[in-house]
């Protein structure tokens, strides 16, 4: 797969949706009130921070503002509780414009909070923690499971790597493995378009793709906080939230590793007396899922025995079996109706495989192609200071097993776990694999 000179913010800007603006560098946060004025001329905003964030950023956003009112609290989660309050202080300021200054949490209640109040928002980046700065959607926990809720990406952002740069530690390492998941995502894109269920969408492909391994070639410059490597993460991260917009989907920034990490969310996993963030879940979902497709890349898949595959096929009572392993009543729930959507009949199973032995020979190099070794992924892990090995956010070898099979049923979207599980060859790279990791 050739890789091309990768795209700059004002191209991926063009084709975005939603965001008009991204200032991004050092000292930009002094252009936050121009662009405000620009954008909602002298609306009053309401800044929606946490105390580390408002410490950050959001005293100074507030005082340059001067306009502003200021809502901050202690043990903000992405929860629909949460979403439910700052939708209340927005109800009694119609005019207010919401200033999310802060990361995942801040950003996600914020995007939803102003979508159902019906107005835009702005945002002020304090970490480069994650890729949803720049994406449409909110990850949010609802009646006990993560869902994205539809809502647009914030109009305008301002990123100051002088504030990124002073972030903790461990919030860049979790971007930095945010990012780093677009090479085992990216791949499950490939093979879910060879096989003809989701097409590769590809403006939003080179906005993520083509310029990744750049983004990623520092790991120990971005725990070390040097400038240019947090420059190339925090770039990189916000073009993945742009590609997200121009394909209005996740899927161009999110696989099978996500998966984990939505599992995991939805069982409430806790390490150490809290929980683990949402880069560093990806982070062991990525060695999982790279691991899953180093063991599948070695097999002889063009001469798949088709028959024996739709011979095994029981989708729907592999979920049963599960369901006592799952958690609460509504994970099942969740999980009984995403495996139900991607579900087939034997038929259709016959036709998907078929087509795999046809396209296998050449998918497979560029899978290859796509893919770090697993190897090279830990390095990198442990360089930019984030998990390389389960235990260290709390899940053992055996329960790592289990959520290989679990994460396959909680989303519909195709990735390398379907390919296993479709393959009857899931339970046999387990038995390889995990202790691998």
């Amino acid at each position: 797969m050739t890789r091309r000179p990768g795209v700059s913010i004002s191209q991926a800007l063009a084709s975005a949706t939603e965001t008009r603006s991204l200032e991004l560098g050092r000292g930009a946060l002094d252009k936050t009130p121009d662009l405000f004025v620009k954008f909602f001329a002298d609306r009053p905003a309401l800044v929606v921070a946490d105390p580390n964030t408002f410490a950050a950023a959001g005293r100074k956003v507030l005082d340059d503002l001067r306009t502003a009112n200021a809502r901050t609290s202690e043990g903000l989660y992405a929860e629909h509780k949460f979403v439910e309050l700052l939708e209340q202080a927005l109800n009694r300021q119609p005019a207010a414009v919401p200033v999310a200054v802060g990361s995942g949490t801040i950003s996600d209640l914020t995007k939803l909070a102003a979508h159902r109040t019906r107005r835009r928002y702005f945002t002020v980046a304090t970490a480069a923690s994650m890729d949803g700065y720049t994406a449409f959607g909110a990850s949010i926990t609802f009646n006990g499971s993560k869902q994205t809720f539809a809502c647009p990406a914030p109009l305008a952002v301002v990123a100051d790597l002088n504030v990124i740069g002073s972030a903790p530690a461990e919030l860049n390492a979790a971007g930095y493995a945010d990012l780093l998941a677009k090479t085992c995502g990216g791949a499950d894109w490939l093979l879910a378009d060879a096989l003809g269920i989701e097409p590769l969408h590809a403006q939003a492909w080179n906005i993520v793709q083509s310029g990744l391994h750049e983004a990623l070639a520092d790991p120990a410059g971005v725990r070390s906080g040097d400038m240019e490597a947090l420059h190339r993460l925090t770039q990189g991260l916000m073009l993945a939230g742009f590609a997200m917009q121009a394909a209005s989907s996740s899927r161009p920034a999110s696989g099978a590793e996500h998966q984990f990490s939505h599992l995991w969310d939805m069982q409430h996993h806790r390490h150490l007396g809290s929980a683990p963030s949402h880069g560093f879940k990806v982070a062991i979902g990525t060695l999982a899922s790279t691991a899953l497709y180093e063991y599948l890349l070695d097999q002889p898949l063009e001469s798949l025995d088709v028959q024996r595959c739709c011979a095994d096929w029981a989708e729907l009572s592999v979920l049963d079996r599960l369901s006592g392993s799952l958690g609460s009543a509504d994970l099942v729930a969740v999980a009984r109706q995403e495996t139900r959507a991607k579900a087939l009949d034997c038929a259709a199973l016959e036709a998907q495989l078929e087509r795999l032995r046809q396209v296998w020979p050449d998918l497979r190099p560029r899978l290859r192609q796509q893919l770090l070794p697993l190897h090279d992924l830990k390095q990198r892990l442990q360089a930019a200071g984030a998990p390389s090995a389960p235990e260290e956010i709390g899940i053992d070898r055996q329960r790592l097993r289990r959520s290989f099979w679990q994460a396959w049923c909680i989303r519909r979207r195709f990735t390398v776990l379907d390919l296993a599980v479709r393959t009857g060859l899931l339970e046999p790279a387990l038995d390889q694999i995990v202790n691998r990791l």
